[in-house]
């Protein structure tokens, strides 16, 4: 099928040599577009083809093609074959193999949802016979595979990490500039405008701290976070709280309207894409119901792209600027490449 395609494309861009004709017409960029992916797919089937011989292993996995005919695949899994030939590479009903990080690195290219599921998860054997009854209770070492990560206990890591729960005990409590906000703060802001705030979602959120401390004004927040170099999922897990295994450019998996406050930790920043960057905003305000609230929570880039770039996008939003702070970005990254951080409290609009 794939060499039919590239004879009739061929046939098409080609003009007959025994009959003088007019100049043929430009091949369309879509055109153009298809006849690359082609060459890019022969290219890699005829590469592992010709390892075959060498190695069984290099043929396509079969659960690979099984899935594709049982449901469809993210298109950004085609532009990484290698590591998708990797990941699927493993033996149906048995565990599955130790390479969450693998995994990892395929969410954070865009290939979401993963197609291997016919394996088992590996589980820690020790975990905790209750949540803890309090979040900012120490995180037992024994109830996460440690494997998969450089560091052998959670104390291992950067206190500035979410890890060490004494410090994230006295987060969102207390203001230390102009660019914090206060839990009691937001709270009070969303009842002087007649608002309630009783479901929300964190993006990017660590390790739940966020959703731990609005527990105790009986607000329910879902954490989205990723566990790359650190058990960030696990964590939350084990604070009694939900994490969302989910990439910043997936589809929020939330129904529309639904939600009252969505907070953007640091995971949003400059390093998105700003195509990608506006999908995502308008993703947020599908979710969000009229009315409700978007907290960009020290969003940073260089200033002149924030004036230049970001804020026309967040205010194609049409949202209503509650809070909108801009201070400099003092570490060494920030003074060497001129950044500056904003935290900015929009309201949707009830009504369009």
């Amino acid at each position: 099928m794939v060499a039919t395609n590239i004879l009739s494309l061929y046939h098409l861009s080609s003009t007959i040599q025994s009959k003088p004709t007019p100049p043929p017409a430009p091949v369309p960029d879509h055109l153009r577009h298809q006849l690359n992916t082609i060459r890019a797919t022969l290219t890699h089937l005829t590469r592992l083809r010709s390892t075959s011989s060498s190695s069984a292993s290099s043929a396509t996995p079969s659960d690979l093609l099984l899935y594709t005919h049982l449901s469809p695949m993210a298109s950004s899994c085609r532009d990484h074959p290698d590591l998708l030939h990797t990941y699927m590479t493993y033996t149906p009903f048995s565990l599955c193999p130790d390479d969450s990080q693998l995994a990892e690195s395929l969410i954070l290219r865009g290939c979401h949802p993963l197609p291997r599921r016919r394996c088992f998860a590996r589980t820690p054997s020790k975990l905790p016979s209750s949540l803890p009854a309090d979040p900012f209770s120490p995180l037992p070492d024994s109830a996460v595979l440690w494997t998969k990560y450089s560091c052998k206990s959670f104390s291992c890591f950067d206190g500035g990490l979410g890890f060490n729960m004494k410090l994230e005990a006295s987060r969102f409590t207390s203001s230390g500039s102009n660019l914090d906000l206060t839990i009691p703060q937001l709270l009070q802001i969303a009842k002087d405008a007649s608002s309630v705030i009783r479901i929300g979602l964190d993006i990017g959120g660590g390790t739940g701290t966020f959703a731990a401390k609005m527990k105790p004004y009986n607000v329910t927040v879902v954490s989205t976070t990723m566990s790359q170099g650190a058990p960030y999922n696990e964590a939350t897990a084990l604070r009694g709280l939900v994490p969302l295994h989910a990439p910043l450019q997936q589809r929020l998996p939330v129904f529309d309207g639904v939600v009252d406050l969505v907070r953007c930790g640091r995971a949003v920043n400059r390093w998105i894409p700003t195509v990608a960057m506006e999908f995502f905003f308008y993703d947020v305000d599908r979710v969000l119901r009229g009315g409700g609230y978007l907290w960009l929570d020290h969003f940073f880039s260089k200033g002149a792209d924030l004036q230049k770039l970001y804020a026309p996008v967040i205010g194609k939003l049409g949202y209503k600027k509650v809070k909108w702070t801009m201070a400099n970005k003092t570490d060494s990254s920030g003074v060497k490449n001129g950044e500056v951080y904003l935290t900015a409290l929009l309201q949707k609009p009830v009504s369009r």
